[in-house]
């Protein structure tokens, strides 16, 4: 009646219990062992099997994502950002402003921790089962004017179009014609009160007209924007002067 382990792993794996399917073997010894009840052992795979599955997701999310790096919220270091207080910090972990579907722009010179901040949030969100995308605005232009022709692009820009945050860094590093600032505006438009948006730049909005060549698509872009946004300045010297590294290992090198 009961089937050989075996034949139950098989059911398990039907029922794409894949998880357990795998460690059962393992689960009977323990309620052997241990002398489980009947619920005991129920609860224990099922629990396992949730665990790994919400594991799996965040793996998942975490490679969809294409983080250049993963700097956790929990590394950034305010001493070294006058600008932003730890009660601060927290309200942003909290992820209020993601359920809002408000945007973050994080304004300032490089290496102030602008990204890093950005990143940060950006792994808080998958851990709390929130689908995100990073994308340097110097990739996204590319993708953008290529999507009709490339598959890559296209999935990757639909992964973007789907997300429920989207993180452009060194949004205004370079400057763009009316096509792509068209492009941008078409993809902006899409993700408003849709997704939330975290923007970095060294430049203030008052600039990117400048940058963008068309002052219409500008306003238009900005419009939907700061419609719903925290705009945040982060000041101080660059973290990666700072502390760069040498090649040296003594102070005194002769020649």
């Amino acid at each position: 009646m009961g089937g050989s382990v075996e034949q139950l792993q098989a059911q398990f794996h039907q029922l794409r219990m894949s998880e357990t399917s795998k460690e059962l073997p393992s689960f009977l010894r323990k309620a052997e062992l241990k002398s489980w009840t009947y619920q005991e052992l129920l609860h224990e795979p099922l629990t396992y099997e949730e665990k790994r599955r919400e594991e799996k997701m965040i793996e998942k999310h975490l490679k969809w994502a294409k983080f250049p790096y993963e700097k956790s919220l929990d590394e950034f270091d305010l001493g070294e950002q006058p600008s932003i207080n730890n009660r601060q910090l927290k309200q942003l972990q909290e992820l209020s402003w993601l359920d809002q579907v408000f945007n973050l722009i994080f304004l300032g010179p490089p290496g102030v921790g602008k990204t890093h901040l950005a990143i940060g949030l950006g792994l808080e969100a998958i851990q709390h089962g929130q689908r995100v995308a990073f994308i340097s605005m110097g990739e996204l232009v590319s993708l953008l004017k290529t999507e009709e022709n490339i598959r890559k692009a296209q999935l990757r820009l639909k992964r973007i179009r789907d997300a429920d945050l989207v993180i452009i860094d060194d949004l205004m590093y370079m400057a763009m014609d009316q096509h792509e600032a068209n492009l941008f505006f078409h993809l902006i438009n899409h993700l408003y009160e849709r997704s939330s948006i975290i923007l970095t730049s060294n430049k203030g909005p008052e600039d990117w007209g400048e940058l963008m060549g068309d002052q219409g698509i500008t306003t238009a872009i900005l419009d939907r924007l700061l419609h719903r946004a925290e705009v945040i300045h982060l000041n101080g010297s660059s973290h990666r002067i700072k502390h760069r590294q040498t090649v040296f290992q003594s102070k005194n090198v002769q020649n």
